[in-house]
């Protein structure tokens, strides 16, 4: 627990840091943020914030329509941080006065053929039996909310309280209020632990973390791409739409200033090549959602690394048999939706000493042979062993 020091504490260790952050990706800025603002000394070790999957991410903060199968634990950990998200939003923009893209619009999910309604559907009864809030919208329904999409779709659904951000704004915002509450960034990689001198150490590095803590976080490649209308008007849609078709999933998020994200490849990959074949699967699918699409600037294509854990759950909390270094890492997706919660549950474990019942599932040393089972899906992520890359000081979501 980091609560004060004793009158009778040494020079040397007075200037020693509190904490000490790996990555300054929005998961570790956010934590760096929350700990600086409870008076804690904190360091933020990166050589390049804000330049690794942050900078390639949509930013929906969608925990309903990505309510998966087998995944309660994980989807019950997405619906607390989207509760924080607006009063997140509302002190990261009073502290910094940054704007960042935070819209409430909702979410729409759709299915372009019978057989892609077919499959959403599947889904969106299971969400429904969590209690989440889905409406099945008819075509006509559907169209009310959007005229711009397509007229083959066959139909679809609303998630209201699924929202967005934008990474671009967000990790900015994010850098400064760490600053202002007197965190200080050091633009220097950490290739391990042991360069780093801190009462608790907190890994927010993305991929990274796997070399630096042995834990199994792997890269998963996704590409995606960025549109933008004609004009300099915004987008002929206002909700962020996601949908299949003809059985390739997308997404289509709109931004004020007329840019549309689109995306996005889930890949074993840990390379970041953007190929032809992804980028034409995901145009297809988008203009066959939207129509209108063809019409806009391409003005991007790239790719990143989600950092995946087998069970496609976070890693919260301390290192075994190391209280003193603390896991903020394997967000996968959802680096971005977790932001909030995820600085909030491990500033309150450096600070308090005492880890909140939220963290349990997403312990680290879940993946010992003699832990509870995982709380993802089984068999829906790569082995532990998949290939990784070098250190990257990311952390970061691809939806």
């Amino acid at each position: 627990m980091l609560t004060g020091r004793s009158p009778s504490t040494s020079s040397d260790d007075r200037a020693r840091p509190d904490v000490a952050v790996v990555g300054a990706g929005p998961i570790g800025l956010a934590v760096a943020w929350r700990c600086a603002a409870r008076g804690l000394r904190v360091v933020v070790h990166d050589p390049a914030s804000g330049s690794g999957a942050s900078a390639v991410a949509a930013g929906m903060l969608s925990p309903v329509a990505e309510a998966y199968f087998g995944e309660r634990q994980l989807t019950a950990l997405l619906l607390a941080s989207a509760a924080l998200w607006p009063t997140f939003a509302a002190e990261l923009t009073e502290a910094t006065g940054a704007e960042l893209g935070y819209r409430t619009d909702g979410t729409l999910m759709v299915g372009l053929t019978g057989d892609d309604l077919a499959e959403a559907r599947r889904l969106w009864a299971y969400q429904q039996e969590l209690g989440l809030p889905v409406t099945p919208l008819r075509p006509t329904e559907l169209r009310d909310h959007e005229p711009a999409l397509a007229p083959r779709v066959r139909g679809g659904a609303l998630a209201p309280t699924d929202h967005q951000v934008d990474p671009r704004l967000l990790v900015p915002a994010l850098r400064t209020a760490a600053r202002r509450a007197g965190a200080v960034l050091v633009p220097q990689p950490v290739r391990h632990l042991s360069e780093v001198d801190a009462r608790v150490t907190v890994v927010a590095a993305g991929c990274g973390a796997a070399a630096l803590t042995g834990l199994p976080v792997r890269p998963v490649k996704g590409q995606i791409l960025r549109l933008r209308a004609p004009g300099g008007v915004a987008p002929g849609f206002r909700h962020v739409i996601r949908g299949y078709a003809d059985g390739e999933p997308v997404y289509l998020v709109p931004r004020a200033d007329g840019e549309v994200v689109l995306g996005a490849t889930v890949e074993e990959r840990s390379d970041t090549t953007v190929t032809a074949g992804a980028v034409q699967r995901l145009l297809r699918a988008g203009v066959d959602l939207l129509p209108e699409l063809a019409e806009y600037d391409l003005v991007e294509a790239v790719a990143g690394l989600r950092p995946g854990t087998p069970d496609n759950a976070p890693i919260l909390g301390p290192l075994p048999g190391r209280p003193d270094v603390l896991a903020a890492t394997g967000h996968h997706r959802h680096g971005i939706v977790l932001t909030p919660v995820t600085a909030d549950l491990i500033a309150g474990l450096v600070t308090t000493g005492v880890p909140d019942p939220l963290l349990a599932p997403f312990r680290p040393d879940r993946f010992d042979s003699d832990a509870p089972a995982s709380v993802g899906a089984a068999g829906s992520g790569a082995p532990a062993g998949a290939d990784r890359p070098d250190s990257t000081m990311e952390e970061d979501r691809w939806s």
